[in-house]
Order: C-alpha cells, then structure tokens, then sequence
C-alpha cells in the first residue's frame, strides 16, 4: 500500500515526466510498395498503420508465401485492430504474396 501511495504522489508531481507529452516525427519513406494489381487497397490499408520498409523487410517464407501473408494479415486484424474491410482481405494476400513471397 505505501508504494502505491508514493507512486501516485510521484505521477501527480507537477512537471514529471510521465505526464509529458513527447513529440516525434517518423524518419522518411525510404521504400515504394513494388507495381501489382490492387496496389491501392494495399497502400490505402497497410501504409495508414507502418512504413512500407516494414512490409519489405519482412522474411522471404520460400515454402509457403500465401501461409505467411494470411497469417500476417490475420494478426494485424485482429490483434492490433487495422480496419481491413473482408473483401480486401484476399486482394491483400494475393498482392503481398505475388510481390514478397518469392
């Protein structure tokens, strides 16, 4: 009870820095999603969360690209909530699939 007591006292400090806001600006784009059908649906739905050098930097699965790419998807739907409607779920695994998972 008394270190959560002077830790509430610390967070209620004036100035702490827990309380501080902290401003950030990305480094630029360094990497252009490669030409393929529906690369808009791609960019509109993957660039809104994480650079393009994330999606590129991603392991080339050799065995199977499709299983890698649906898992990947899945998990940024699901999991940290990217707002994919389902219909562009498909065209976003055949996209990524035919570009990164050679």
């Amino acid at each position: 009870m008394r270190v959560q007591l002077i830790v509430l006292a610390a967070l209620a400090l004036p100035g702490s820095s827990l309380a501080t806001p902290v401003a950030y600006t990305p480094p630029a784009e360094t990497a252009k999603l490669a030409p393929g059908p529906d690369i808009e649906i791609v960019r509109a739905n993957c660039s809104a969360c994480h650079s393009v050098d994330y999606i590129i930097t991603q392991p080339r699965v050799f065995k199977e690209p499709r299983a890698f790419w649906t898992a990947e998807v899945a998990k940024m739907k699901k999991v940290y909530g990217a707002p994919i409607k389902d219909e562009n779920v498909p065209k976003i695994i055949d996209y990524l699939t035919a570009t990164y998972g050679r």
